[in-house]
């Protein structure tokens, strides 16, 4: 079994390509790709780049030239539910595109057209692994992640994905890759820890923050990787 992984940043990957045993670099046209074991299984991680586009093509990758038979995409995310706060981690029940639009024909927000379904479901298994994966110290959320090409930093936006969607957090990759999975009919999860607020206190950086959610976020995955 190969499980692959998906970070669109460095600080997302560099916790999982530190802790790969006999680590090898994959030569590729396009992205950062690092093979390796970790606790005896066979792990690829990749770094896809931000948004929707990077991240679909880097699981057909995954998928289709590195035969992972699992993706687990990793990384931080803004908070859209009150309850869901900074540092906590938001585990995919499914995910969805909020930025598809095709209303004007009478489609729900959000729905992409002559597709069995726009709401893509995380795999049961890897949902209890993952929290089982949490530790006593961190709050974690199983909900819907929705996803854009967008950094979310208004409170109007943010009050319509709770409304439409009734979404946990919102990123910039989790559904891409929820689509490309559900169509090569992959099992996938994505891990998320709050870095921001997705409001306007979100356009105040905190470079040290996002390190830590995104390391966060990366140590649930090694410990999913461990019990699979």
């Amino acid at each position: 079994m190969i499980i692959g992984i998906i970070g669109a940043m460095d600080e997302e990957i560099l916790l999982l390509k530190n802790r790969l045993e006999n680590l090898e670099v994959l030569k590729d046209k396009v992205f950062e790709i690092f093979k390796g074991q970790y606790m005896n299984k066979e792990v690829v991680v990749i770094k896809s780049g931000i948004g929707k586009v990077n991240a679909a093509i880097a699981a057909s990758v995954l998928i289709n030239n590195l035969n992972a038979s699992a993706i687990i995409n990793t990384g931080i995310a803004g908070s859209i539910k009150h309850a869901v706060g900074l540092g906590d981690v938001v585990i995919s029940s499914d995910t969805q595109q909020y930025d598809v639009d095709v209303t004007a024909f009478g489609y729900k927000l959000g729905t992409i057209p002559r597709l069995k379904t726009s709401v893509f479901k995380a795999d049961s298994k890897l949902i209890d692994l993952c929290e089982k994966s949490v530790n006593d110290k961190t709050k974690h959320h199983v909900g819907r992640i929705v996803t854009g090409d967008r950094f979310v930093s208004s409170d109007e936006l943010k009050q319509q994905l709770n409304m439409e969607f009734n979404a946990y957090c919102v990123d910039m990759e989790s559904a891409s890759v929820g689509h490309v999975c559900n169509l090569y009919n992959i099992p996938y999860v994505a891990i998320r820890c709050i870095s921001d607020n997705a409001d306007e206190t979100s356009l105040v950086g905190n470079q040290d923050f996002e390190a830590y959610a995104a390391e966060i976020s990366a140590a649930i995955t090694l410990n999913v990787i461990e019990l699979i």
